[in-house]
């Protein structure tokens, strides 16, 4: 989905009815307050209620952060930049994330907002469960954290500088997506997949465009 010219000031509007608009924007303080609870109670369901040790909680638990980097990047790059003839499927990557390149200054739309949000996680808690039982109560919260995780760095990527130098390159190569080509750098939170399927941008033959990188960063 190509844009002309990202707009830096305002939002898209994705409904007619104020109430479903309303309900398409939230701040990453809610979506971490809505399932810290969770993952807290999962973890400590899978410990004292279902038996496992603390070393297999953690193992599952951690090895689901990591899958989730795998997951984010798939949906990234196949489903948020999916292309069609039809224009119902358009409007529906549109509204998943087409906004945010037309708007990348929108900080009302980084998370899916609670309610959609709670219905998809539930889905996926299904899904897990359907194949890991009682796993899930420990896989589940990890893949919510690394939702999290991926969340609040994408806000981070948009909002601040990198705080230490060794991540300036998950910065760039997230800067590079959105000006340079969406069709690269499809890994947030990490580079990795980017790496290993090459997609990632060389930064060594990137020169940094700053001024198009402030036209990406939310205004102070």
């Amino acid at each position: 989905m190509k844009f002309d010219k990202i707009k830096n000031k305002g939002q898209a509007r994705l409904f007619e009815s104020k109430y479903l608009e309303m309900l398409t924007k939230t701040h990453p303080l809610i979506i971490w307050g809505l399932y810290l609870p969770i993952i807290g109670y999962m973890l400590y369901h899978s410990n004292q209620v279902l038996g496992f040790s603390i070393g297999t909680v953690a193992l599952i638990f951690f090895g689901a952060m990591f899958f989730w980097s795998f997951f984010e990047y798939i949906m990234h790059r196949f489903m948020f930049h999916f292309a069609s003839d039809s224009p119902k499927i358009m409007r529906i990557v549109y509204v998943m994330h087409g906004n945010h390149h037309e708007y990348p200054r929108d900080k009302q739309r980084l998370f899916m907002p609670p309610v959609p949000s709670l219905i998809l996680a539930s889905i996926i808690f299904a899904g897990q469960y359907l194949f890991l039982r009682q796993y899930t109560f420990m896989f589940f919260p990890g893949f919510i954290l690394g939702y999290l995780i991926y969340g609040s760095m994408h806000y981070a990527i948009h909002a601040w500088n990198p705080p230490f130098r060794f991540m300036k390159p998950v910065w760039r190569n997230h800067h590079l997506h959105h000006y340079k080509s969406d069709e690269k750098g499809f890994g947030v939170s990490s580079s990795l997949w980017d790496r290993l399927f090459g997609t990632g941008f060389d930064l060594r033959k990137e020169q940094e465009d700053k001024v198009k990188v402030r036209e990406l960063m939310f205004d102070k």
